[in-house]
């Protein structure tokens, strides 16, 4: 693994997908790590077992940025189930990699929506 961002890595910092928040959402959930100063939002909204609907507001750097992204294209119509299953690897692996230590921001980016879901499922 180099120290370098990938293309992946560098088009979803320029244009992160699903940026926003989501009025009334039924799960949410926040994470930050304070060492780094990323902040990390996420907002679910959940349709028949599954995640209609997903956005992010996330304060960091350009890693932070692309894991909160890319999390959002990953999970977006996946049942809880399988969005559950998402993990830091996984999204490190959609963005084609990320230097070893830019990897706590795909750690945010799993447990942010480990967090939403959860919110989700106290609230029902």
């Amino acid at each position: 693994m180099t120290n370098t961002y990938s293309q992946k890595v560098i088009d979803h910092f320029r244009d992160p997908h699903n940026m926003g928040s989501i009025d009334d959402p039924d799960g949410v959930g926040e994470v930050g790590n304070l060492a780094c100063g990323d902040l990390m939002k996420l907002y679910i909204k959940v349709k028949d077992d599954k995640i209609s609907e997903i956005k992010f507001e996330t304060m960091g750097c350009a890693a932070a940025i692309a894991t909160s992204s890319m999390i959002t294209d990953i999970a977006q119509g996946k049942t809880l189930k399988e969005a559950a299953k998402i993990t830091n690897q996984v999204i490190a692996d959609e963005l084609d990699g990320l230097p070893q230590i830019k990897m706590h921001c795909s750690n945010l980016a799993a447990e942010a929506l480990q967090k939403a879901i959860k919110d989700y499922k106290q609230k029902k």
